[in-house]
């Protein structure tokens, strides 16, 4: 008698949670016909993107392969791994998984068809010991469709008389066929009737569970393996309907995998071709800069021409449930700038315009840039960081130089120019978040970022005609760049003493509700760390970022502050590790694993960024040392997991295996991180050339060569500065008309200084108080003619020496 089929026990699931953040591999066609990006690790399909590439939809898919005696043997866990691409730049990939206990060898290629949205998985089966007879394998598949592993809803079904796996949730489909007919299939809720459960607890599937809906759920089917045909072709397909997902999985099938791979290297030939020749080989044999180049081009959108996520992958993802939508596969505007100038570096000025006009279409009406959206270009998070709204216009500015950029093109960049110069003036310098997205204040990155783009923005100014605001641009640079030490160089610090330095530039100083801010005063309150143990003087906290002072031409590479802050950084941030030395983010940072390499959940401690090292080795080559630089390259490669990528962090600590983690590999956090794929593809390139690649040249010319200071500082209500040196003119600026009502002799006489607008809309006026002695106190307060009020409260702001700014 048949069984009946029924929904599967153990309804909704186990809380459903991501996977491993550490990939080995990640890829996808360059095709428009095929909007599908896959993953892999530890032998395995992990996320799979689909139809957008910040919208995972499985979890992972893995083989178990049962047999005599209760076997039972899961590759991700129970073999060794292998993994390499099939030719250098070409993110297709073989995998050999090699049981430990020496029973089985399974070998894959892997591909997405370039033709239609189907995920190609070619697979070989080997007995090692025994016959093919002696063993059942099957194919374990986590949906998550779309970014959750809830909701979703399994069954084992046919299409056109052919047993086909399928699985749908919010609005997406798939469907998993193969080329040779399944075996016994299930469809279980995970964690109770999944397959897993299944196979292991009672050695074979539940021909009753063909359905598990709305849950946490997972399918399971055996492939049909035997003497004869021990090679089988995985499609799984994916569209709106289950019956468009089976379709086009199953003329995938008909097509065969040699036909779609030849198309698909294809693809990835042509544009590899075009790029420059930086091209360098790993002891492994692996080409480092195509790993690179690939990595840029795997992450790419296709709905939306120009957009690219920070990583397909989850950190610690294993340890994430449906709670963490987003992960790492959002755009961030910092990274996707970082991420066009790999592309620039490689030769793909094309790529990097698009990026530019994508940046365009996403800027918001106020002029900046949100903390990061979705590739459609919805916020995800709410934070503003000064430097993220700074950034597109340093890659304008990179894209005109570099002739990608034309006079008759820039025009259509000319207000999205215009809007966000106009945001940095008027809510900079000080940041809402640092880099880092954490602090707000004075950031020594942030400035450099804002005061370079200011300068980039006034040479486009200047190139379409535009003097006024071109100067403005400037004059404000000058002014901020003018006080970068006020607000953020610290001497006579208990460091100081203890490093014999005369000083340093700090992580961040904090802003000060009163007036400008000092590092020396305040506390920062240090995120991801346990309740109680955050707040941290300010200049007690240091960071590589200052490098940027330098990366984007505000000081010389030998200016006796900045090597004074390099001593500090290296005694206090400095990881030297088997492959070579690293750095930390900033003192006391808590974005990492726990000490006992738990994964980060919400406290931790920070560990080495790869990307820093990157970062010093253009620093080191601005310095004229190429060959740390070399070797700081190195570090960096050395620094890739499996495949080539390059994680975010790599672990500092005693090998711990129970936990994956081994010193100086990459830890369980990002993997590959893209912006570190992008400063290793520009720094390549800045090795070549023998020059930093994305230096800016304005600041250079103007601040170290030319030494330009600025004869004013400026008072807005959002910077209300308390003080300026003897021999100043105050600014003042308004967001609408007005009249700067002030004295220079407690009231006793009083000048009346009206207001203009300049191009931005930004009302302002120049008092001429250069004159004034130190000790002098200027007082002033505002009538607003447009409503005929006065505002009521008095201003005041001191005269000080000249050096004790």
């Amino acid at each position: 008698m048949a069984v009946k089929p029924t929904v599967a026990q153990g309804a909704p699931g186990i809380p459903a949670r991501w996977t491993s953040s550490a990939k080995s591999g990640v890829g996808t066609a360059l095709s428009r016909a095929s909007p599908v990006w896959f993953t892999l690790s530890h032998g395995i399909l992990n996320e799979i993107y689909y139809p957008r590439l910040d919208k995972a939809c499985t979890r992972d898919m893995g083989l178990i392969v049962t047999g005599p005696g209760g076997y039972f043997s899961e590759e991700k866990r129970d073999a060794a791994h292998d993994v390499s691409p099939v030719e250098d730049g070409v993110p297709a990939y073989r995998l050999a998984n090699t049981a430990t206990d020496g029973t089985y060898r399974i070998g894959k290629r892997i591909i997405t068809d370039p033709k239609r949205p189907v995920l190609l998985q070619e697979i070989t089966f080997t007995p090692l010991k025994g016959s093919a007879s002696d063993y059942r394998v099957y194919a374990l598949l986590a949906p998550h469709l779309v970014n959750a592993g809830m909701g979703n809803t399994a069954w084992v079904g046919e299409h056109k008389g052919k047993p086909v796996l399928f699985a749908s949730g919010r609005g997406t489909c798939l469907a998993l066929a193969s080329s040779l007919a399944w075996g016994a299939c299930s469809a279980g809720y995970v964690g109770f009737s999944d397959g897993w459960q299944q196979l292991q607890h009672g050695g074979a599937l539940d021909p009753a569970c063909r359905r598990a809906e709305d849950g946490n759920v997972a399918l399971t089917g055996e492939i049909g393996f035997s003497a004869a045909d021990h090679t089988a072709l995985l499609a799984l397909g994916f569209g709106a309907s289950p019956e468009e997902a089976a379709d086009v999985a199953f003329a995938s099938l008909k097509q065969g995998f040699e036909a779609a791979a030849k198309v698909y290297v294809e693809n990835w030939r042509e544009w590899q071709a075009e790029l420059h020749k930086l091209d360098r080989h790993a002891a492994s044999g692996l080409n480092t800069y195509r790993a690179s180049t690939a990595v840029l081009a795997s992450h790419l959108s296709i709905a939306r021409p120009g957009a690219a996520v920070a990583s397909l992958s989850i950190p610690w993802g294993f340890n994430k449930g449906d709670d963490d939508l987003g992960g790492y596969h959002l755009v961030w505007p910092r990274d996707l700038v970082e991420t066009a100038g790999g592309f620039l570096a490689a030769g793909d000025g094309k790529q990097a315009l698009q990026i530019l006009t994508y940046l365009r279409s996403i800027q918001q009406p106020d002029g900046h840039w949100p903390q990061n959206v979705w590739s459609d270009g919805t916020a995800y998070w709410p934070g503003i960081q000064m430097d993220e709204c700074a950034f597109p216009l340093l890659l304008a500015d990179a894209l005109r130089r570099g002739g990608h950029l034309p006079h008759a093109k820039l025009a259509d960049f000319v207000p999205m120019i215009e809007s966000a110069a106009s945001y940095v003036v008027r809510n900079g310098p000080v940041t809402g978040e640092d880099r880092w997205e954490e602090d707000a204040g004075y950031s020594p990155f942030t400035l450099a970022v804002e005061i370079a783009a200011l300068l980039a923005a006034a040479d486009i100014f200047d190139a379409m005609g535009n003097a006024e605001p071109a100067n403005y641009m400037r004059e404000t640079a000058d002014c901020w760049n003018d006080q970068v030490e006020r607000w953020t160089y610290v001497a006579g610090t208990e460091l100081c003493a203890e490093l014999g330095v005369n000083g340093y530039y700090v992580r961040i100083a904090p802003p000060d509700a009163s007036g400008a801010g000092s590092p020396k005063d305040g506390y920062v309150a240090i995120k991801n760390r346990p309740p109680g143990d955050s707040d941290r003087q300010a200049e007690a906290i240091v960071s590589p970022d200052a490098l940027a002072l330098v990366r984007f031409g505000l000081r010389a590479p030998d200016d006796p502050r900045i090597v004074d802050t390099l001593k500090v950084i290296d005694a206090r941030l400095r990881c030297d590790l088997p492959q070579g030395p690293f750095w930390y983010r900033y003192t006391g940072d808590g974005y990492g694993e726990h000490e006992d390499g738990a994964p980060f959940d919400g406290t931790g401690q920070g560990r080495p960024w790869p990307l820093l090292a990157g970062e010093r080795a253009h620093y080191e080559l601005a310095a004229g040392r190429g060959d740390r630089a070399e070797s700081l390259l190195a570090t960096l490669e050395a620094s890739a997991g499996p495949g080539g990528l390059l994680p975010e962090q790599v672990w500092d600590g005693p090998d711990i295996p129970e936990r994956e983690l081994r010193r100086g590999a990459p830890s369980g956090s990002a993997m590959p991180l893209v912006w570190a794929h992008a400063e290793h593809i520009k720094l390549l390139r800045s090795l070549r050339d023998g020059a930093v690649f994305d230096l800016p040249p304005q600041g250079v010319e103007r601040y170290v060569k030319a030494r330009t200071t600025c004869p004013r500082r400026i008072w807005r209500f959002n910077n209300k500065i308390r003080s300026i040196p003897a021999g100043k003119m105050l600014r003042v600026e308004l967001a609408a008309r007005g009249v700067v009502h002030w004295s220079s002799d407690k009231w006793l006489t009083v000048v009346d200084s009206k207001t203009t607008e300049n191009a931005f809309g930004v009302h302002l006026v120049d008092l001429q108080v250069a004159d004034l002695q130190p000790g002098s106190t200027l007082v002033f307060t505002f009538f607003w003619p447009d409503t005929s009020r006065w505002e009521n409260v008095d201003f005041t702001v001191g005269v000080e020496g000249p050096d004790s700014q």
